[in-house]
């Protein structure tokens, strides 16, 4: 295998020295992460333009809205508790492979819904289907570019996270339109077609970096003496405390998103102009 630079490896007193990491010419690490970003904005849309789809989702089925919220809330809790399951898929199966089916998951989703005639069926395939495939692209793409970028860690898993909310600034306004032209299941099958190509296309090109690029570059790490197993790191109160901050922090949060629509259409507020401002807000 050839590298443009060669990676020295040198330990000394339980110290680890890294020189400069091995990038290939065709898997450069921004390649990676700008393929990351676009994964993750193709799959934004069924968590942050919800709130557009609510009302002539609530008509066309006959439910009310506390009803049809459910389906978000399922997309939320599969998102977000199944990401350790899905997080080992990836690590099994490879990011490509696992990412790849994320998005046309998340894609489909849309597709299934704008033909779905009953509530049951649009929390399976809205909710479940959805909150899977968004969790695997999500976990996946977050994971690998922690590896691409080792001494930007914090870098890198902010640049895609902030491609999930970019995405929805992009689809938010032709949705909309769409939405008004050319009715909800018009809208919602184009627009998950779209996103499921767009996703896929991109997660084609995803790669494990070699192995001396998850390495951190031109620095001393100390080599711990231990690794916490999962169960071992439940029984940390650090653990716990970081969960209850972040599960308190996007809470609020994710209930206002969902019942923007409602909130604009009661202070006669464009929905498509308020949402845009949540999500550059986001």
């Amino acid at each position: 295998m050839r590298f443009t630079e060669a990676c020295l490896l040198k330990t000394e007193n339980n110290m680890t020295t890294l020189s400069e990491p091995l990038v290939t010419p065709k898997y450069g690490k921004w390649r990676q992460l700008v393929l990351g970003l676009i994964c993750m904005a193709a799959i934004s849309s069924p968590q942050y333009v919800w709130t557009l789809l609510t009302k002539p989702l609530a008509a066309k089925l006959g439910v009310g809205l506390p009803e049809l919220q459910v389906t978000f809330s399922l997309l939320i809790i599969l998102q977000t508790f199944f990401s350790p399951f899905q997080g080992r898929l990836v690590e099994k199966f490879g990011p490509r492979r696992l990412i790849a089916i994320g998005t046309v998951m998340a894609g489909m989703s849309w597709v299934l819904s704008a033909q779905v005639n009953g509530l049951a069926t649009l929390w399976l395939v809205y909710g479940c289907m959805g909150g899977l495939g968004t969790g695997i692209v999500y976990i996946g793409v977050v994971g690998l570019m922690v590896k691409w970028f080792p001494q930007q860690r914090g870098f890198a898993a902010g640049a895609v996270a902030a491609g999930y909310g970019m995405g929805a600034i992009i689809t938010t306004f032709p949705i909309s339109l769409s939405l008004t032209t050319n009715g909800l299941e018009h809208t919602m099958a184009t627009f998950g077609i779209l996103f499921a190509l767009v996703g896929f296309l991109a997660s084609q090109g995803l790669k494990l970096p070699p192995p001396a690029v998850s390495q951190p570059v031109s620095q001393t790490v100390a080599q711990s003496s231990r690794s916490f197993t999962s169960r071992e790191m439940l029984r940390q109160p650090l653990f716990w405390l970081m969960f209850a901050m972040m599960a308190m922090m996007s809470t609020s949060g994710l209930m206002v998103t969902s019942q923007m629509a409602v909130f604009a259409e009661d202070f006669g507020i464009s929905q498509a102009v308020v949402f845009g401002m949540r999500c550059r807000w986001r």
